[in-house]
């Protein structure tokens, strides 16, 4: 897709495919961060970070869009690189979250289901996007625009 395309957003109120990229990297930024503390330490404290705000914190907005994306490729596989495997235990492994609200106690696996369930529905969201923006199916308003042609 030519960046213009990923700029488009394919709603007045809808966010374009650069925007969910943004979004996914800010939110990979906080969650796995969470997930490092907590294995490397018992029971840290860390204090709660809202990913859209640290968004607005990043360049992630102006980066080129391929580049933004394996960064973000990479980030994901860093994650999942660690040699040793999981043990139950390792998943309930807890940190103490303040500053939104009431203290909370979150596990590995709360982080774990949460990314992933995040990062799913943002993939659905990215693909209907594209295909939106690529004229494969209608806007909101109803009207579908003609396929782009490659210049």
């Amino acid at each position: 897709m030519a960046p213009s395309q990923l700029l488009a957003s394919p709603d007045l109120d809808a966010w374009s495919a650069y925007d969910v990229l943004a979004h996914l990297r800010a939110c990979a930024d906080v969650w796995s961060n969470r997930i490092a503390a907590i294995l490397a330490e018992d029971q840290p404290a860390l204090r709660a970070v809202n990913p859209r705000s640290w968004m607005k914190q990043t360049d992630y907005l102006d980066l080129e869009f391929r580049r933004s994306l394996r960064t973000f490729a990479w980030q994901r596989a860093d994650l999942s690189s660690d040699p040793r495997p999981l043990t139950p235990k390792d998943w309930v492994r807890a940190a103490t979250v303040t500053g939104a609200g009431k203290v909370r106690e979150w596990t590995m696996l709360f982080y774990g289901q949460r990314l992933a369930r995040h990062e799913r529905q943002h993939g659905q969201q990215a693909a209907r996007i594209v295909a939106t923006v690529r004229g494969r199916l209608p806007l909101a308003d109803g009207l579908a625009r003609p396929p782009q042609v490659p210049a």
